[in-house]
C-alpha cells in the first residue's frame, strides 16, 4: 500500500529553481490569473520538491507558484517532499510543465531535450528496475511516446537548442516557422551569427527554401558572409505584403518580459476590442 504524502510548510528561503529550468514566467493574462488567485486565496495546491540538504530544497512542480508568492511577500508555501533521483527529478519537473498553456518552442525544445536524456540516463543505470537489457536500449519511439509525439518532431525540437538565443527568440516570437528553424539549426555558430547580421539588417527571415540553401552550403563549407546575403536577396514564393514595427518602438508600451508573440497577440485583442466599439458605435448612430 502505497505511504499517503504529507504536506509541510516551508520558508521560501530554504527553496531553490530547478537547475537549468527551461521554463519562463512571464508577464501576461496567465501570470495575472496566477497572482489574482493566489492572492484572494493562497497557495491551495502544495509544490512538489526534493530534499539538497538539511535546510535546502530544489522545486520540481510549482515554480510559478513560487515566484507570484515571492513577489507577493508570502513567506512560507506548502510543500510536498519526495526524494527523487536526478532523473526522475527532470521527468517530473518536465511533465508538469508540458501540460500548460502557451509555451514557448524554446521552453518545449529545451523540455524535451531534458527528459529524453534523463530517460536514456536511467535506461543504463544498473541499479532499477527500468535498467534491463531489454530496456536499456535507446529507443526514441518510447521516449517521443511518453510525450504524446512522434520521433521526427521529438527531434526537431531537440535540434532547436542549438541555435544561438538570438535566433530561437525569433522561434518563440513567430517570425522564424519550426521547420526552417531546424534547418538552420545545423549551420555553425558563427554562421548563426553572420545570418543574424543579415536578418537584422534585411528586416527579413529565411522560408524553408532559402534555410535549405543554407544548410547545403553549409555543409559544402562554402557559407560566407556573401553567400547569405545573395540567398537571403531571392525573392520568396508567395510573398506577402507584411506590415512591420521595429520591436523597440512597441517596446516601450509593454512589460520589458514581453516577446514579441505576447505583444502581437496584445495588440490584436485590443483591435479586436476597437473593433466592436466601432461596430457599436455605428448600430447606435442608425
Amino acid at each position: 500500500m502505497k505511504e499517503k504524502e504529507t504536506i509541510e510548510y516551508l520558508d521560501l528561503k530554504h527553496l531553490v529553481s530547478f537547475r537549468n529550468h527551461p521554463f519562463k514566467l512571464r508577464d501576461g493574462e496567465e501570470k495575472e490569473q496566477l497572482l489574482k488567485s493566489i492572492k484572494a486565496q493562497g497557495t491551495i495546491e502544495p509544490l512538489i520538491v526534493r530534499p539538497l540538504s538539511e535546510s535546502e530544497y530544489e522545486v520540481i512542480s510549482g515554480h510559478r507558484r513560487m515566484e507570484i508568492c515571492r513577489e507577493l511577500g508570502i513567506g512560507k508555501l506548502p510543500v510536498i517532499v519526495r526524494n527523487l533521483t536526478d532523473e526522475q527529478a527532470v521527468s517530473m519537473m518536465v511533465d508538469a510543465n508540458l501540460h500548460r498553456e502557451n509555451i514557448l518552442p524554446s521552453e518545449r525544445a529545451f523540455a524535451y531535450k531534458m527528459k529524453w536524456e534523463a530517460i536514456r540516463k536511467q535506461a543504463q543505470r544498473t541499479d532499477l528496475p527500468l535498467s534491463r537489457p531489454a530496456t536499456r536500449i535507446r529507443n526514441d519511439d518510447v521516449i517521443a511516446q511518453s510525450f504524446g509525439i512522434g520521433k521526427d518532431t521529438l527531434h526537431r525540437y531537440i535540434r532547436l537548442t542549438c541555435l544561438i538565443p538570438e535566433l530561437l527568440d525569433m522561434v518563440d516570437e513567430g517570425r522564424i516557422a519550426l521547420t526552417p528553424a531546424v534547418e538552420l539549426s545545423y549551420l555553425t555558430n558563427e554562421e548563426q551569427q553572420a545570418l543574424l547580421n543579415e536578418i537584422e539588417y534585411a528586416d527579413a527571415t529565411p522560408s524553408l527554401s532559402q534555410a535549405q540553401r543554407l544548410r547545403d552550403f553549409s555543409r559544402q563549407g562554402r557559407l560566407t558572409a556573401d553567400v547569405i546575403f545573395a540567398v537571403m536577396s531571392e525573392e520568396k514564393a508567395n510573398q506577402k505584403e507584411q506590415i512591420r514595427f521595429p520591436k523597440e518602438e512597441l517596446q516601450k508600451y509593454f512589460p520589458k518580459s514581453y516577446t514579441g508573440k505576447d505583444m502581437q497577440n496584445t495588440i490584436l485583442k485590443l483591435l479586436e476590442k476597437w473593433q466592436r466599439q466601432r461596430e457599436r458605435n455605428a448600430r447606435e448612430e442608425r
